[in-house]
């Protein structure tokens, strides 16, 4: 029964109630003195399902008010894959609140009582019990098929824990999240239409916030952030259907390649010839269920997808792909390392500069994520290809802020700027582009007394550098550098007697730090929101940000602003992303500064 049965089909005006608000849930089953059976079942579900959902939001929305919260986390059997018994609880909480809460809702909420029993270990006298291998994230909606899981022991885990909210708002087409596999759906957390009422809700259906949150223990949020709420780390919008297509058919180009360098580094054993084509069928099964419904895992991002395939390798165990491939390119560009020290030494300050950053761009070339890097490699060795890179470099480049950034460092007439505390040098590939790109620019940051920290991924993702890999790079570095070998000293990366230096010049340097940290990141991207507990520690001493690839600088973060300045370096190799992010052509460079936000 709704006010205007009440008042001639008229709102009542005088309390604020329009006509259409209900003033009595089976009100007309007794004013029309009618039998049970003389209803329709449908009606009387209908009713029900109102009744009950309606004071469920409002029970709900009062005890939230009481504690001053906005928003409302639903979850049950009751909501569980039924998408008009969450509209009539968001429709009672925006009622209820006028608008001024929200109600959520978790599409694997079933898991809810596990993560609560697992965070309260304490409350239960398990203190002592040590929480191994939580570290890395498996896809959201994804079976676990028995992979291992890495990570370090997580001690308090109520001390570090982040909770990664990915929503995405549904209107009037909203699709229900069901227990079980429909037809048509891979079974991997699948969405269903609702099947009655022509598959829509009715017209003035509030809005439905549905979406995932991740579980991230020993994550923080990056301190530098400018304005971390309004955040955003991914730079493609997927939620252009074509450009999600693009993308997926990218990936879906490269798996055939990528299970064979998996296999390979397996030893190309039966078994691993077993797991490789798991890991294909998996991936390709995550790939199909996300073009049927991009927001089956949450809000989508490149980011995301990239991480996905890491995730799907590592949980069939594949751990490290690229390893001997990454061993590979160390060893022949350390060889080179010190005739490159040496031409710099030989420079003015001014000339040594430009060529750090074109040498750091130049380098950014070696990426086995690329398909037009792959290609390059069968014409020529890694030096040949760094060589013919760097001489390609020509200015002005496609974005081009070096000028800035040079007045920053080197000062303009007799105005000499002061150096930076601390540098964050977010790395990216092995080989090259760390040894012969990042690391001499790291050695000059130390030459000016700028404590420099090397960031580099926690696990593996295709051929980048890892923070475990990292600090033998630099002792092989140090052999060949004195400002290395001590600031490699001074941040307890080497043993002052495990190194014989051959660098006879000395330099007389001081011996500011040069550290190493994990990021907290299994993939080629890096989301700001999460980071490790290390890397966010780092930070708070940084004023200066170098972000340097196209995952961390341009796929992710290209508009981020910091708390510091920040330089964001890479050489971008896919022609889409080059036309659609800079308006320029495969293999242009970006070298964007941005000073104090």
């Amino acid at each position: 029964m709704l006010v205007g049965d009440i008042y001639g089909g008229m709102d009542y005006n005088k309390i604020g109630l329009s006509a259409t608000t209900i003033a009595s849930s089976f009100g007309k089953a007794i004013s029309e003195k009618k039998e049970l059976a003389d209803y329709r079942p449908e009606d009387i579900s209908l009713s029900l399902l109102r009744m009950i959902s309606y004071n469920i939001g409002q029970i709900s929305y009062l005890n939230a008010l009481r504690f001053g919260l906005k928003r409302i986390f639903f979850g049950g059997f009751f909501i569980r894959g039924h998408a008009y018994t969450m509209d009539t609880i968001s429709f009672a909480v925006h009622f209820w609140s006028k608008g001024e809460a929200q109600a959520m809702f978790l599409r694997h909420e079933g898991f809810l009582g596990a993560l609560g029993a697992f965070m309260s270990y304490e409350k239960h006298g398990l203190d002592d019990l040590m929480v191994h291998q939580l570290v890395e994230r498996f896809p959201m909606g994804a079976p676990y098929t028995g992979g291992k899981i890495h990570g370090p022991p997580l001690g308090n885990l109520n001390e570090k824990i982040s909770w990664m909210e990915k929503f995405v708002q549904k209107g009037t087409e909203i699709t229900a999240p069901v227990p079980m596999a429909p037809p048509g759906t891979t079974g991997l957390g699948g969405f269903e239409v609702p099947s009655s009422k022509g598959g829509t809700l009715r017209s003035d259906a509030s809005a439905l916030n549905v979406g995932v949150l991740h579980l991230e223990p020993t994550l923080e949020v990056f301190p530098l952030l400018a304005d971390p709420k309004m955040y955003e780390p991914n730079t493609i919008d997927l939620s252009d259907h074509n450009e999600l297509e693009y993308w997926f058919t990218v990936l879906s180009e490269h798996l055939s390649d990528l299970v064979d360098k998996a296999v390979a580094s397996e030893g190309g054993t039966d078994d691993a010839k077993r797991r490789g084509d798991a890991f294909a069928h998996a991936f390709s099964a995550h790939l199909a269920r996300l073009m049927e419904e991009p927001a089956a895992y949450g809000k989508l991002g490149l980011a995301n997808l990239l991480e996905l395939r890491e995730e799907c390798l590592r949980e069939f165990q594949f751990v490290d792909v690229y390893r001997s491939i990454k061993q590979r390119e160390n060893e022949a560009s350390l060889a080179v390392l010190p005739d490159l020290l040496a031409e710099l030494d030989s420079m003015t300050e001014e000339t040594r500069l430009l060529t750090l950053i074109e040498g750091a761009l130049a380098a950014n070339i070696f990426d086995w994520g690329s398909r037009a890097c792959v290609e390059l490699y069968h014409k020529g060795t890694i030096i040949e290809i760094y060589r013919m890179s760097r001489n390609k470099m020509q200015r002005p480049w496609q974005v081009d802020d070096f000028d800035v950034f040079k007045e920053r460092m080197l000062g303009s007439g007799d105005k000499k700027p002061h150096p930076h505390k601390r540098a964050l040098l977010f790395v990216d590939n092995s080989g090259a582009d760390v040894v012969l790109g990042m690391l001499p620019l790291a050695r000059e940051l130390l030459r000016r007394g700028t404590e420099v920290v090397l960031v580099a991924n926690s696990l593996p993702a295709l051929n980048d550098a890892t923070a475990m890999e990292l600090p033998d790079i630099v002792a092989e570095a140090a052999k060949h550098c004195d400002i290395l070998r001590k600031a490699a000293e001074a941040g307890g990366l080497l043993v002052d007697a495990m190194i014989n230096t051959s660098d006879g010049s000395k330099e007389n340097s001081s011996s500011v730090p040069l550290m190493v940290v994990e990021n907290g990141c299994g993939g080629p991207c890096i989301d700001l929101r999460q980071v490790s507990s290390e890397l966010a520690a780092a930070a708070k001493d940084a004023d200066l940000i170098i972000l340097e690839g196209m995952g961390r600088a341009l796929h992710t973060n290209f508009n981020a602003r910091f708390k510091c300045e920040a330089l964001k370096l890479a050489m971008v190799k896919n022609q889409r992303l080059a036309e659609k992010l800079i308006k320029g052509n495969i293999y242009d460079c970006v070298c964007r500064y941005e000073p104090v936000s």
